[in-house]
């Protein structure tokens, strides 16, 4: 396996996370850099790099980090109101580490496409 990143640091408690959800599967912590009110990431706990890693074998864990998304929305009450569930891939899909990780946001009117017009943040 290559080499470890910073959420197998967190998973592995070895630096911290403000942590809001854990399971034998997943983690899910909230995001250092924000994006909206409500926005944590949830990551499988077997390391899968990008999308493009993702097989028969292990897309059980794609479904279990939006069925972690959906109980997240459900227990902090944004699940009627609507939320935004995404995964990047790659460097021009915005992706920054190099383990599959689901963004939850909520809390915020999301706009489309998912950018600011000025600046063309991902949000």
């Amino acid at each position: 396996m290559s080499q470890s990143t910073i959420f197998d640091k967190i998973i592995n408690k070895e630096i911290p996370a403000d942590i809001v959800y854990e399971d034998d599967k997943a983690l899910a912590f909230k995001d250092i850099n924000p994006q909206a009110p409500f926005h944590v990431l949830v990551i499988p706990k077997a390391r899968i790099a990008t999308i493009n890693e993702v097989t028969e074998q292990n897309s059980h864990l794609v479904g279990h980090l939006y069925a972690v998304a959906a109980k997240l929305a459900k227990e902090h009450g944004f699940a009627e109101d609507g939320y935004r569930a995404v995964m990047n891939c790659n460097e021009h899909g915005g992706q920054t580490v190099y383990h599959i990780h689901l963004h939850l946001l909520a809390g915020k009117t999301m706009g489309w496409p998912p950018y600011t017009s000025t600046k063309k943040e991902l949000l």
